[in-house]
């Protein structure tokens, strides 16, 4: 059973995941500088860099946002996107001055703008909206074919009964797993009238604007995770409280999910009802470079500006049976770990996992798989690559905001976070 803790304040928003008690992810977002992923403006070229296939465009953000070539498409007189088979030079595509219709794809990170996209897409419950292509499609996430199959042939009869969609693409989330007709023809109606909105906004002349901002950090937590697995929503603000309230009703009327408003003093971030540790406390724990493992084993996670780096040590367990038996054990453990900790810390990019040696194949690739199967609740873009020739295991996962670490923590004056002060001369010498 899961379910999600939603913390409001002045300063900023918190949302958590958990699992039998046990924290899987956390989302955080300050009032003063919330996540602008999803969010639609009109911005302007300012600087057009054909040595790198992108352009610098001001959206009104504090950094002009940044786009690949790649992530932009000529539109035709229909407003369609017109697809290429190989990339068009970025001089082609935008020239300095212009004003371009942009989403953020990425938020600012590390000091860099925003990444940008021309791919537009809006999100409702079980459905996301391509307004400016044709594709139809069901997510990756939902494995099974005759689920896939089901879902692509109702769209299509509810396309049919809401012409004003015929025209336009779509990807079945993979939420919409068991979707019903009247659940799709809802989350039609509601992209509907929020496209009709935002033309209308599109119809106003050029400016530097923001055209359309996503949900607040928890309602997008519930529509992300609301599902089968999630039995409870517990709130502390009566404003959030209410807008879910909303929410649900909108959406899922029929829902079993438990909505609580709960206001009796307690953070509740600072509660332990499961034996687990408070939220708070698993914070802190997953801003540790140190893991402990259930069976004595530990994971040592470093975050680089270039890589994160994992290892694996067996620490304290000893196993039962032999020294191979107790190496898979414990990698085991670790994969699925590791997973979690991914999430929780919101780590990405290039990341390699050093786990204890195996001598036998069939132990790593019995660790790899479990990797896979663990990485599989995350809504991140993932990949797994083959142990190497060294014993290493290369990853990457998609980065769409600051990590965990970024958010909650900065860099110690004394040691330009480094974590290591200089011995004095006097000390040296001594």
């Amino acid at each position: 059973m899961s379910e999600l803790v939603v913390n409001v304040t002045e300063e900023e928003s918190r949302v958590a995941l958990l699992e039998q008690g046990l924290l899987q992810e956390l989302m955080l977002e300050r009032n003063q500088s919330r996540s602008r992923v999803g969010d639609i403006f009109q911005g302007k070229v300012l600087r057009v860099m054909p040595g790198m296939e992108a352009a610098f465009v001001d959206i009104g953000l504090e950094r002009a946002g940044f786009i690949h070539a790649s992530d932009i498409s000529a539109l035709d007189a229909n407003g369609i996107e017109v697809r290429r088979n190989e990339l068009v030079p970025i001089g082609e595509l935008v020239r300095e001055g212009q004003y371009l219709i942009v989403q953020v794809i990425k938020d600012e990170i590390s000091g860099k703008g925003a990444r940008l996209s021309n791919h537009l897409t809006l999100p409702a419950r079980n459905l996301v909206l391509l307004p400016r292509s044709q594709h139809i499609g069901v997510s990756q996430r939902v494995l099974d074919l005759g689920e896939r199959e089901r879902l692509q042939s109702l769209l299509e009869e509810c396309l049919a009964e809401n012409e004003w969609g015929l025209h336009k693409g779509f990807i079945l989330r993979t939420a919409a797993a068991g979707a019903t007709r009247s659940e799709l023809l809802e989350d039609l109606g509601h992209l509907h009238r929020l496209w009709l909105k935002l033309q209308e906004r599109l119809q106003r002349p050029n400016s530097i604007r923001c055209i359309y901002s996503e949900e607040p950090v928890f309602v997008r937590a519930v529509r992300d995770f609301l599902g089968s697995e999630l039995k409870r929503i517990q709130v502390d603000d009566v404003a959030a409280f209410d807008g879910l309230k909303v929410f649900l009703a909108d959406y899922l009327p029929n829902s079993s999910v438990s909505l609580e408003l709960v206001d009796d003093g307690i953070p509740l971030f600072e509660r332990d009802t499961t034996g687990k540790g408070s939220i708070e406390s698993q914070i802190t724990e997953a801003l540790a470079k140190q893991v402990k493992l259930g069976n004595g084993g530990d994971l040592v996670i470093e975050q680089t500006e270039s890589m994160v780096t994992i290892d694996v040590n067996t620490g304290s367990f000893v196993g039962g049976k032999n020294q191979a038996t107790t190496i898979l054990e414990t990698n085991l453990e670790a994969a699925d770990e590791i997973a979690r900790q991914l999430r929780l810390r919101n780590l990405g990019g290039i990341i390699v996992i050093d786990f204890i040696d195996m001598e036998h194949d069939a132990h790593r690739l019995a660790v790899r798989e479990a990797l896979v199967a663990a990485l599989a609740k995350d809504l991140a873009r993932t990949a797994v690559g083959e142990f190497s020739q060294f014993g290493l295991l290369e990853m990457t996962r998609k980065r769409t905001r600051e990590s965990l670490q970024r958010l909650l923590q900065s860099a110690c004056d004394a040691c330009s976070g480094t974590g290591l002060v200089e011995i004095s001369q006097k000390i040296r010498r001594a």
